[in-house]
């Protein structure tokens, strides 16, 4: 299907449709095709919830002065860690 720029814009949601449909859709400029509208894949896999589950957990101290001022120093080209 091949429709013009203001045909497009006042049918758009009937083209989107079209294309969902695997329609090839076709929008022209002055009767030269520009742009082709196309579906976006779906994605394949979803999210699980508790993915990042099996990681380590935080130390309690993890935000403790001491370790703050060891990550300062590494970061400013001191002792590395």
């Amino acid at each position: 299907m091949q429709c013009n720029m203001l045909e497009a814009k006042n049918q758009l949601s009937k083209l989107v449709h079209a294309a969902l449909a695997g329609e090839d859709v076709v929008i022209a400029n002055k009767g030269i095709p520009v742009v082709r509208l196309v579906r976006i894949a779906t994605r394949v896999s979803m999210r699980k919830p508790g993915a990042w589950a099996a990681l380590p957990k935080a130390k309690t101290d993890w935000d403790a002065a001491e370790t703050n001022a060891a990550i300062a120093e590494a970061l400013a080209g001191g002792k590395r860690f």
